[in-house]
């Protein structure tokens, strides 16, 4: 059984999608970190995932239904491909703190880091 929200705010002052999905469960969602698990091809890799990085301050520009079982959800990066099923964005939500700690351990692995201008500075280098 899918769960839905029963309603969806985007905060574009904050680059925070909020999901709703009973009165007291409501999630947060950074734009950074659903622009790092987007469910694309550009992301995942076909069964590999690509670790983004330097997309610190993406924010989202646009949300958008697809059909009744996702959200189409563009980056200001210009990311806009991979649909946010109902089901990836609730394990999204419910496993946010630990995907993003995980994803914050590959950075640092990959040398890689959140910032935008510091790739630019280390390719420079």
């Amino acid at each position: 059984m899918t769960t839905l929200p029963i309603a969806i705010n985007l905060h574009k002052a904050s680059k925070t999608l909020t999901l709703k999905y009973s009165a007291d469960e409501e999630y947060h969602l950074p734009a950074e970190f659903l622009r790092v698990h987007s469910p694309s091809a550009e992301v995942q890799g076909h069964g590999h995932p690509i670790l983004q990085f330097g997309k610190l301050g993406v924010g989202l520009s646009k949300i958008e239904p697809a059909g009744k079982y996702a959200l189409k959800l563009t980056f200001d990066d210009g990311h806009d491909s991979g649909l946010f099923t109902w089901e990836y964005l609730y394990q999204l939500a419910q496993r946010q703190e630990q995907l993003w700690d995980d994803y914050l351990a590959e950075l640092k692995t990959a040398g890689k880091t959140r910032d935008p201008s510091e790739q630019i500075i280390k390719l420079m280098l």
